[in-house]
């Protein structure tokens, strides 16, 4: 019987490739996770960078609403308001008059003959 020798330096060798090939492979896996995490870096950038300057314009405009400026382009636009020295025309609307109050009618003084004024002012209560 003939023993069968196995070269355990071709298997070596052999094993080795076969490592290489799986570290290679593996690298390259890595290597294309790293490019796919660097492009979303970036897009989460540029969205950042969108983000941020949305709100600085949204910040910009809440400023101006609450000066003084915006409050008056807001009076005047649209002829809501008048600027001094104009003369604001107020339309009445045509129906139902405005309803008067009563009025309260005032006393009115009685004639009273003069002999009845010189009798009150010698014998009327005092």
């Amino acid at each position: 019987m003939r023993r069968f020798s196995i070269p355990w330096r071709s298997i070596l060798v052999i094993a080795g490739l076969f490592l290489s090939i799986l570290l290679v492979m593996q690298f390259n896996q890595q290597m294309a996770g790293y490019h796919r995490m660097t492009n979303q870096l970036a897009t989460v950038r540029l969205e950042g960078t969108a983000v941020m300057q949305t709100q600085q314009a949204l910040l910009t405009r809440v400023a101006y609403a609450e000066s003084t400026e915006a409050a008056e382009e807001w009076a005047y636009e649209g002829n809501r308001w008048v600027r001094p020295g104009e003369t604001l025309i107020v339309l009445v609307p045509v129906g139902e008059p405005t309803p008067t109050p009563p009025s309260v009618p005032s006393p009115v003084p009685t004639d009273l003959p003069n002999w009845r004024i010189w009798w009150e002012l010698f014998f009327g209560d005092h």
